[in-house]
């Protein structure tokens, strides 16, 4: 009989040998079929949640997106709007569906505010963020009559006359009360040198500021820039970083030499934990592609919003952070129960 090593020589290979090439085999054939799956997806309509109501300014935006991504994925996007009780429902719905990457939703701001205050124990967290879409920054807005040309002159007033004025925008808690804590943190002022009224939101705010039952409100420029046109109200100051677009003429609180900035209003894209990363890869691509193009830029900048892209560690940074800040100013303004 040949010896083993004669075997190798005849063109026979021994069982470790077979047992090796099996195995690149089947990792190759696996991965074929890995690549195969994903490049496929997505190859059904997708479902996409918005924890706002239909019609305000940030459900327009969240509206841009998902129609922009429909024609980028080449499937429909099924908008479902889930509002309610300050953002939970629809944050909760995404949370708990099903994590093959088919259903999108849109985290708020309202995810960095809601666990501070007991409402639910979900935070950003609880889910795979994909892509910061856009902000939408406060600005401070008085009557046209209002004694103040700017917002020297309100921090003045507030310092010499605290609890004597009122401001509105929001619930108790909510962001634009939160972006009057910061305010008027870096001011140097107390909590309750300006006094809260709560609102369902800035509509309501600016009609009770017109009937002068209110003397601030705290909204995005989207929302007072009509009755900025009109020479009804007076917009002080910004809260943004960097002076607005769509009004370049009003300066940042910073450059007033008060050190608070805010983004204010915000959503990013993201889906529920656990879907595959390549799926998720392929998203961000989505997002990016879209977040460059002008088209895109414009439809944004019409509901109000600023495209302001960021994902990876910048992103997950910009959600810490975001947390983070509101925590504190919840703190602050004794709401917060964590």
């Amino acid at each position: 009989m040949p010896a083993p090593t004669e075997l190798r020589h005849r063109g026979v290979v021994d069982d470790h040998r077979i047992g090796g090439l099996c195995l690149l085999l089947l990792i190759a054939l696996c991965a074929c079929q890995t690549s195969g799956i994903e490049q496929a997806y997505p190859n059904q309509p997708l479902s996409y949640i918005i924890p706002w109501e239909a019609g305000t300014d940030g459900d327009l935006a969240s509206r841009t997106l998902a129609r922009a991504l429909e024609k980028e994925l080449n499937q429909p996007v099924a908008i479902i709007n889930q509002a309610g009780n300050n953002g939970l429902i629809g944050h909760a719905s995404l949370v708990q569906s099903k994590a093959d990457g088919y259903t999108l939703g849109v985290l708020t701001e309202d995810i960095s505010i809601m666990h501070w205050t007991g409402l639910t124990y979900v935070d950003a967290s609880r889910y795979s963020p994909i892509a910061l879409i856009a902000v939408n920054p406060p600005v401070i807005t008085v009557r046209q009559d209002a004694p103040w040309n700017t917002i020297h002159d309100l921090v003045t007033d507030l310092r010499a006359y605290p609890e004597n004025w009122t401001a509105s925008g929001s619930r108790f808690g909510g962001l634009w009360d939160l972006s009057r804590v910061g305010f008027l943190d870096a001011a140097g002022l107390e909590e309750s040198a300006l006094l809260w009224q709560p609102r369902p939101g800035p509509v309501s705010a600016l009609q009770y500021l017109l009937a002068d039952s209110t003397d601030i409100v705290i909204a995005p420029f989207s929302a007072v820039d009509s009755l900025h046109q009109a020479g009804q109200v007076k917009v002080l100051a910004t809260m943004s970083g960097k002076r607005l677009p769509a009004a370049p003429a009003i300066p940042t609180l910073k450059e007033s030499g008060i050190d608070y900035e805010s983004v204010g209003r915000w959503f990013a894209l993201a889906t529920p934990k656990q879907v595959p990363d390549a799926r998720l890869e392929l998203l961000r691509t989505a997002v990016w592609n879209l977040s460059r193009r002008p088209q895109f830029q414009e439809s944004i900048r019409q509901t109000g919003f600023q495209v302001r892209y960021l994902t990876g560690s910048p992103l997950e940074s910009f959600l810490r952070e975001e947390d983070l800040r509101n925590g504190l100013l919840l703190d602050q303004a004794g709401l917060s129960l964590e």
